[in-house]
């Protein structure tokens, strides 16, 4: 049974800084892409990062880049994403994803799997 739980959400003022962290479990073995989506109150859910299984391709929105940065550990199987310079607007809920691909993936339906989500709050 695949899980993935994330942690690292929390309240930060603007233009501070939190990681995330994503701890895949039941994926040993098996090849996966990872993105990082999120949810704010009353509007659809965005992708916000991606990386590939081995980390030679990474994309991000341009709501976050050059201000955050995904990464992946395999031999853990986690994966992270630290988010700086925290502007009100990144307030949301933060779900980390994988998907049973190798390449970069930037389509949501792509992603089979899904965690419980972490709240991330940034308060001007």
């Amino acid at each position: 049974q695949v899980q993935l739980v994330e942690s690292g959400g929390g309240l930060v003022q603007a233009g501070g800084s939190l990681r995330l962290s994503c701890a895949a479990s039941g994926l040993a073995f098996k090849p996966y892409a990872i993105g990082w989506f999120r949810q704010a109150r009353g509007k659809e859910r965005e992708l916000v990062a991606t990386i590939t299984w081995y980390a030679d391709s990474t994309y991000y929105s341009d709501s976050v880049k050059d201000r955050f940065t995904i990464s992946r550990d395999n031999a853990k199987n986690t994966g992270h994403l630290l988010m700086n310079a925290l502007k009100p607007e990144d307030t949301a809920v933060y779900y980390c994803a994988a998907s049973d691909r190798r390449a970069l993936v930037t389509t949501t339906s792509a992603y089979d799997y899904w965690g419980q989500g972490t709240q991330v709050t940034v308060s001007s």
